[in-house]
């Protein structure tokens, strides 16, 4: 019995024993299993740790290549600026860089003018791509959207230069009438002339100066600092007394009309000015003996009651070309015209920020032979709060406002009060 016991025991401890040792192989075989090779490597490349979490927070749009050029990785806005096609890189000149990269692991930069996406407008992208080794095998490609910028720096190289050219012109006529003033001294007639002349130059230039202040200040301040509710009323009557002088001098009747008792929510002086800009433009372009009318309303809007104050005038009217631009600093539908009646071709552009930077518009309508309607559209108060906070300001190029060439918007007013 001894030496059957010792024997079935010891049988026992050679199967447990070979057990353990079929399970050890096993979960040993199966960690090789897991083990990536050579061929996997290539096959299905893995990020670095850490690399995917980074690309996802970079605002550059980023592609991932591997050794073959497939795409391994590519942020949303690698495909929506069309970099990334069907898992391949679809700039050339990008995947030249990547392919030199991987060979000699140099970091590349280099800026490419690309074709836009769905553009009929043969409008080009302009981007700044750089191209770095991502472990041994991996190429990164990291690319930079600068059409704005590019844009923007356009628009502020050409503000300064309309600056330079439009001050130059009044300080050198101002130089060429004092030395006619200095030749003429023995000549009353002659210097009163010449004097005269000097003073409509030095206000074209104080206009001027005043105008850049503006501009820069409605871009700059914050609109509900010193924001209050503000009498539509009160902005039309003073927009009126702003240019009574002128178009008296003209003959030319301004009414206003419209729905009473209407307020809006923002900077009186600002809403002041750009209402202000917009009555001086339709009295300055209007022929004598004209009308030009100032109506308010309240409308329905998507987002609460829109505050509408329209102005008319029966001038030349604006073309469709012209309408595009108008709100750009410095554009002069006439500039022979501006000439004569002292604009600067800021007074639109300070109209539009005004308006964006309290949660509004300004918009158009103009027919050339039938005169034109710039209509300010601004949030009723107690809703302006919010909506300025929603609008920003427009950006630096001063795109242009909405427009409607078919129809005006306004049916002449019923019996204005005519402000003399």
């Amino acid at each position: 019995m001894d030496v059957n016991a010792a024997v079935a025991a010891a049988a026992a401890i050679a199967g447990v024993l070979t057990g353990v040792i079929a399970m050890l192989a096993f979960r040993w075989s199966e960690r090789d299993l897991k083990r990536p090779t050579r061929t996997s490597l290539h096959t299905d490349p893995v990020l670095p740790p850490g690399v995917d979490t980074v690309l996802s927070v970079l605002r550059s749009s980023a592609v991932v290549l591997d050794e073959a050029d497939a795409v391994v990785k590519a942020s949303s806005a690698a495909y929506a600026l069309g970099l990334v096609r069907g898992g391949k890189l679809a700039v050339d000149p990008m995947l030249q860089m990547a392919r030199d990269t991987r060979r000699d692991g140099e970091i590349r930069q280099v800026e490419l003018d690309l074709p836009r996406r769905g553009s009929g407008r043969g409008e080009a992208l302009a981007v700044s791509a750089r191209v770095a080794p991502l472990g041994s095998r991996l190429v990164l490609l990291l690319v930079e959207d600068l059409t704005e910028a590019r844009r923007i720096e356009a628009v502020r190289r050409d503000f300064v230069a309309n600056v330079s050219h439009e001050l130059k012109t009044p300080v050198g006529a101002l130089s060429l009438l004092s030395e006619a003033v200095m030749d003429a001294s023995d000549d009353p007639e002659a210097v009163e002339r010449f004097a005269g002349r000097m003073q409509i130059e030095a206000t074209r230039l104080t206009s001027l100066v005043q105008e850049l202040i503006d501009l820069s200040r409605v871009q700059n301040d914050d609109p509900l600092e010193d924001a209050e509710p503000v009498r539509v009323d009160e902005l039309v009557a003073e927009a009126i007394d702003r240019c009574r002088h002128q178009a008296g001098a003209k003959q030319i009747t301004m009414a206003a009309g419209g729905t009473a008792d209407l307020h809006v929510w923002g900077n009186r002086s600002k809403l002041a000015a750009a209402l202000g800009n917009l009555v001086e433009n339709a009295v300055n372009y209007s022929p004598a003996r004209t009308r030009v009318g100032i109506a308010a309303r309240r409308v329905n809007g998507s987002g609460g009651d829109i505050i509408e104050v329209a102005v008319t005038d029966q001038g030349i009217g604006i073309s469709d070309k012209d309408k595009e631009r108008i709100f750009e600093r410095f554009y002069r539908v006439d500039p022979a015209r501006s000439r004569a009646t002292g604009g600067t071709g800021l007074g639109l552009a300070i109209v539009k920020h005004v308006a964006a930077s309290h949660g509004g518009e300004v918009t158009v309508w103009s027919s050339e032979g039938q005169g034109s309607t710039f209509t300010l559209r601004l949030p009723e108060a107690g809703q302006a709060r919010d909506r300025a906070h929603q609008h920003p300001a427009p950006d630096e190029a001063g795109q242009s406002a909405d427009s409607s060439p078919d129809t005006p918007p306004y049916e002449p007013l019923p019996a204005p009060e005519v402000l003399p």
